[in-house]
């Protein structure tokens, strides 16, 4: 072909909509991840909780059944807003470790190759990229939390009847809102841990030391001072205050007089450990919209 006739032509095919433009990024993340076996592995354990509360629910509404196994009269405990919270907490650490293995490398490669560019020369903003990448993460840990407890909460109203889903509407409410601020720290946190640590094993280790070491600090903070208020260093204790009030159970059972008497053992306000929980995300969101950038100036 003759070199005059190599011109510039638009693309001539149709143009995918602005706003599912951002799925691109899930689709091939996912991919690469379901790749490791090990990973695979981890996502199936992940559902064991699941089938285990869903087998205790059967039994629970099922005479017939705890008659089989040798269980006669009333159940030895109920379906109720304290089953779901403590079936939560524990989803809750799986979602931590599932994050804490997946996030650190969701944005550090682009970043360490290069890539970011062609990402955003193209009509592609930060943010949808920022919505791309959680969105693999949102999946994922919507899989292990909010998805299977209503799935527990519809099969428990089945079972149960009689008006059962009606006077227990605030339990689905609890389930959903509580995850959706569980899976939104920990997106956003992996996420900006991810675009500031080159390495992802120091990426993950990172986080361990956010949650845990921050907590200790939290803790120390409280036995020497008196107070509570190093709790707010503790994300952990922070979304259980939040689940409590959620679900409307106790977060601590006091033992005696002195401990509850004593500040250290007393909790935050709940609309303290909302307000940290939501300064978290903004602070996450301004360090990714630092970094993340479509060229790096040297100086």
């Amino acid at each position: 072909m003759a070199v005059y006739k190599r011109h510039y032509r638009p693309y001539g095919g149709e143009l995918t909509s602005n706003w599912t433009r951002f799925a691109i990024i899930p689709r091939y993340a996912l991919q690469d991840i379901f790749k490791s076996r090990i990973f695979t592995g981890f996502m199936l354990a992940c559902f064991i909780p699941f089938l285990v509360a869903g087998t205790l629910i059967y039994f629970i509404n099922n005479p017939i059944a705890r008659g089989l196994i040798g269980l006669q009269g009333e159940s030895p405990f109920n379906v109720d807003n304290n089953f779901f919270f403590n079936v939560m907490k524990f989803q809750g650490s799986l979602a931590f470790l599932l994050t804490a293995w997946v996030g650190p490398g969701l944005v550090s490669p682009d970043l360490n190759n290069g890539a970011l560019p062609l990402y955003l020369c193209r009509p592609f903003s930060r943010v949808e990229y920022v919505l791309g990448k959680m969105s693999v993460l949102f999946f994922l840990l919507s899989l292990i939390m909010w998805v299977p407890d209503l799935t527990l909460f519809g099969l428990q109203a089945e079972l149960a009847g009689h008006g059962w889903f009606g006077s227990n509407l605030h339990i689905a409410k609890a389930i959903f809102l509580g995850s959706l601020l569980w899976i939104l720290v920990l997106s956003l946190l992996s996420l900006a841990l991810s675009a500031w640590v080159k390495w992802k094993l120091a990426a993950s280790g990172l986080m361990f030391a956010v949650f845990f070491v921050l907590a200790g600090f939290g803790e120390a903070f409280n036995g020497v001072m008196r107070t509570y208020w190093g709790h707010t260093l503790n994300l952990v204790f922070l979304v259980n205050e939040v689940w409590a009030d959620l679900f409307d159970v106790p977060v601590l059972v006091r033992t005696s007089r002195r401990m509850m008497e004593n500040p250290v053992f007393q909790s935050v306000p709940t609309g303290v450990a909302w307000m940290v929980l939501l300064g978290v995300c903004a602070i996450c969101l301004l360090l990714l919209n630092r970094r993340l950038r479509a060229r790096e100036v040297v100086r």
